[in-house]
């Protein structure tokens, strides 16, 4: 494929829709002699579809040094490599960066072949302004950390994407109204490209409504919108504040403790906040 020396294809692969891979996606993957595939298992279903038949080996967020090794060898050795991932662009939320690096470090030629991105389709469903957004990834599950980042979300005048679980969107949905305001715009995408892709839009509070009376099924994207300087500071209710008590007490605080945390969050009285409802 390349002229002088190796080539790093980054390749992105549909996030649903088979007719969303791209001729050149399909072009290199069939002149490439290896490709490294997140799971092999999911990328024979393209090899099937557009007859590639490419030797793959797996490649994954848990694949062993030695693995990335054996990679950076073939590159070494003249031979081109490919890689992708189960669906949408390698390297989003998706492994592969530090073989991307390494190759880089040592003077390789690295080229990406774009394609889907579950980011930039939810982004032009969502209705949310689109000229400038920040991508957060999956949020940290619990702790200090997650609420940093949704406090971090919550300021920030761009639009954000995130990606969640479809089990645990009502919670994150419930963590967002409570710090940001349960008026923030917002857009629920699930199954983007798919048959059954759907796109709920409403503010914060709306979501979390719908996303508890019916727990939305398959991979879901996120999107929240950026605060507007002239909003006013969110209003949390008290029963909000209680539920964020109970939810930092399942998670091993103390209600005393969790009810300064969330007293110092909301300004919510802490005496109100401590009683058990």
């Amino acid at each position: 494929m390349a002229d002088q020396g190796a080539t790093l294809y980054v390749v992105a692969t549909p996030i649903g829709n088979l007719g969303d891979m791209t001729a050149r996606a399909i072009e290199v993957l069939r002149a490439v002699p290896l490709v490294a595939a997140e799971d092999t298992r999911v990328t024979r279903k393209l090899w099937a579809r557009f007859g590639i038949e490419t030797r793959m080996v797996s490649y994954h967020a848990l694949s062993p040094r030695s693995r990335r090794n054996e990679l950076l060898s073939h590159l070494a050795s003249g031979a081109d490599l490919a890689l992708v991932t189960d669906a949408g662009t390698p390297l989003v939320s998706d492994p592969g960066g530090e073989l991307v690096s390494e190759w880089i470090l040592r003077g390789g030629a690295v080229v990406a072949v774009p394609g889907a991105s579950a980011v930039l389709a939810a982004l032009l469903v969502s209705g949310l302004p689109t000229a400038q957004f920040v991508f957060e990834g999956f949020l940290p599950l619990r702790g200090g950390e997650r609420r940093d980042r949704i406090e971090r979300i919550c300021r920030e005048r761009r639009t954000t994407v995130i990606y969640e679980s479809a089990v645990r969107s009502a919670r994150t949905l419930a963590d967002l109204a409570l710090a940001c305001g349960g008026d923030r715009p917002a857009a629920l995408c699930r199954e983007l490209t798919k048959m059954h892709e759907e796109v709920w839009r409403g503010t914060l509070d709306a979501l979390v409504a719908r996303a508890k009376a019916a727990t939305p099924r398959g991979e879901v994207t996120l999107v929240i919108g950026g605060v507007d300087d002239d909003d006013p500071e969110p209003e949390v209710s008290l029963e909000v504040g209680r539920g964020e008590v109970d939810r930092l007490v399942r998670e091993g605080m103390s209600r005393s403790s969790a009810a300064r945390e969330v007293a110092n969050r909301t300004g919510l009285a802490r005496r109100d906040l401590f009683r058990e409802r």
